[in-house]
């Protein structure tokens, strides 16, 4: 991290810490349409990497 604090110029600043403000409840039909409609997205967005542990 110090090499390349020197390299590039950067100084590191620390970041304040962000807690969630809102639950999710999963329970029920709601949840359930939640879970499943984000699973297509990320079985549609990472299709090749997918794909690629597949033929592992």
């Amino acid at each position: 991290m110090e090499n390349s604090n020197k390299k590039y110029g950067v100084t590191i600043v620390s970041r304040p810490k962000i807690k969630a403000t809102k639950e999710l409840n999963l329970s029920g039909k709601e949840g359930e349409q939640i879970v499943k409609s984000e699973t297509k997205l990320v079985l549609m967005r990472h299709q090749k990497t997918f794909k690629r542990l597949e033929d592992m």
